[in-house]
């Protein structure tokens, strides 16, 4: 059976309160501001090093080591908010390793079923001229309908997106919590088997 400790709400308050903000900031103004993500990013060590000592330091640091270096990687190849990568950068400290995988392959499901569902939406209402005017890599394109190449505007690039990245990336935070939580998800800040080993270590 699932008890509440103060471990739980620690992390569910924390990760619950960094995304609910992001998704604020990133709907209403497209960004998500450093003074939102440096201060979490500074007590999910906290957070670690208070409830699983040394080796919550290490799941910490390897989850953003995955999570931040992958994001930075893509932020460099393909561009979009630094902000973004800051997010999942302070994110991933809280999860630790295997809930920041979870994370990304989660998040990134959200996306691409979000892209299509939008997709389809705005071809069947508006078309397909229109859509590929809006989405085309610069957004552009000649009296032919051909896409125009030219180096994108941060307002251009902001334009084109179908979704601020907090909103996909809460939204599978949140269901990460539930599944790890039940005990769907075995391995992770909720989960049994860590609750079973920090029980143990009491113990011992």
């Amino acid at each position: 059976m699932f008890e509440w400790t103060l471990q739980h709400v620690a992390f569910i308050v924390g990760v619950t309160v960094l995304t609910s903000i992001a998704v604020y900031t990133d709907w209403r103004n497209f960004r998500i501001p450093n003074k939102l993500t440096f201060p979490f990013f500074i007590l999910g060590w906290i957070y670690q090093v208070s409830f699983w000592g040394l080796p919550g330091l290490g799941d910490g640091f390897l989850g953003f080591v995955v999570g931040f270096g992958t994001y930075l990687i893509l932020w460099f190849v393909a561009g979009g908010g630094a902000g973004d990568t800051k997010l999942i950068g302070a994110l991933s400290v809280w999860m630790g390793l295997r809930l920041t995988i979870w994370l990304m392959v989660l998040s990134t499901f959200i996306v691409v079923i979000d892209s299509i569902v939008i997709s389809m939406y705005k071809v069947l209402r508006y078309g397909t001229k229109k859509w590929k005017k809006e989405h085309l890599a610069t957004g552009k394109v000649d009296a032919k309908g051909k896409p125009v190449f030219k180096k994108e505007t941060l307002e251009e690039k902001r334009a084109r997106r179908m979704l601020p990245f907090a909103i996909p990336v809460a939204t599978a935070t949140w269901l990460l919590m539930l599944l790890n939580g039940s005990g769907v998800i075995k391995e992770g800040q909720l989960g049994p088997q860590r609750a079973a080993k920090q029980e143990q270590a009491q113990v011992d």
